[in-house]
């Protein structure tokens, strides 16, 4: 038996893998789905301190206060930051981190400019505007992949504005986290943000996966999903 934390991205909460944790449990695993500070339920929490240091936090603490052991660590998207700071605090926890559509950032890099230039742009302008200057408002839906209006009107109403300071605040890493197996899944039917960091993940030798899916891999195609981190966590 495996034990996954699955960490949500940008704009989420731990009610975005509700698709998922059933068929991971299924097949006899346990399964925890964190919601980062200041996001859907911790909303209340949302504030301009929240960065990236305390999303790890919010992970380590956890694993840590459920004495989680081999943990298969999937980090989606903005996620892909958390999970690998996670990796670097806690490398002994671990049995596989997994970055979904994610970031694969190096120690003193933010996520900002992990971002293609014009997408980072975007991100800068909408903080600048409806954003006051210290959050990242909700993207557009369709532009990450989801189209179908059942899951545009699970989504639309549960997505709330993310912490900008999350995503300039650079990785600090001490190098730990490299003992600790890694894999890609890159999904292939949107604009491909991630592009690059699937290929930032094969240079350095890790398995890299695709899903014949958008962004959201974990609400369009949470079947597919689960059986790749099922084969994932088998080894």
């Amino acid at each position: 038996m495996s034990t996954f934390v699955l960490v949500h991205g940008a704009w989420h909460g731990g009610w975005a893998w509700r698709r998922v944790v059933p068929l991971l449990r299924a097949a006899g695993h346990e399964v925890h789905t964190p919601t980062l500070t200041g996001l859907s339920d911790r909303a209340h929490l949302l504030g301009p301190h929240v960065g990236l240091a305390v999303h790890v936090q919010d992970v380590v603490a956890l694993i840590e206060a459920y004495d989680l052991r081999d943990v298969v660590l999937v980090g989606h998207s903005y996620a892909g930051q958390v999970v690998t700071g996670v990796a670097d605090r806690v490398p002994e926890r671990l049995a596989l981190r997994v970055h979904l559509d994610a970031f694969v950032g190096d120690d003193g890099e933010p996520a900002i400019d992990l971002l293609p230039a014009t997408v980072a742009g975007h991100y800068r302008a909408s903080v600048a505007g409806p954003g006051f200057g210290w959050l990242i408002p909700v993207r557009s839906l369709e532009v990450l992949g989801v189209t179908e209006p059942a899951d545009l009107g699970w989504l639309t109403p549960r997505l709330t504005p993310h912490p900008w300071a999350t995503y300039t605040e650079p990785l600090r890493l001490t190098g730990k986290g490299e003992q600790v197996p890694a894999a890609f899944i890159e999904c292939v039917e949107w604009m491909r943000v991630f592009t690059p960091h699937a290929e930032r993940a094969a240079a350095r030798g890790w398995p890299v996966h695709h899903l014949a899916t958008g962004h959201e891999a974990m609400v369009t195609a949470p079947g597919e999903l689960a059986e790749l981190l099922l084969g994932l966590a088998a080894g």
